[in-house]
């Protein structure tokens, strides 16, 4: 899977989705947001957050480059490392 960059603010990086179901995004505070699109074209709903120390953007872009989009936005989850996983309850 690939993601295509653009640029949204307030993120410093935001990236979606072949299929623009979902997005993942950077902010300045280095929180990584994976983001699921809401009703509008530019309308993101945040559906898991994270410290980007706990586990980058880059790597869960690295971490999808081999695998297909998933149908669900929620099916990108699969990827976080167990212990993040278990801390955000998916």
């Amino acid at each position: 899977m690939y993601f295509v960059t653009v640029n949204k603010k307030p993120w410093i990086m935001f990236c979606k989705t072949p299929s623009e179901r979902a997005a993942l995004g950077l902010t300045e505070q280095q929180v990584v947001q994976l983001l699921r699109r809401g009703s509008g074209k530019d309308d993101w709903q945040v559906f898991a957050e994270w410290s980007a120390g706990d586990f980058s953007h880059t790597d869960f872009m690295a971490a999808m480059h081999h695998r297909q989009e998933p149908a669900d936005p929620a099916g990108l989850l699969e990827i976080l490392p167990a212990s993040l996983r278990q801390k955000l309850g998916a």
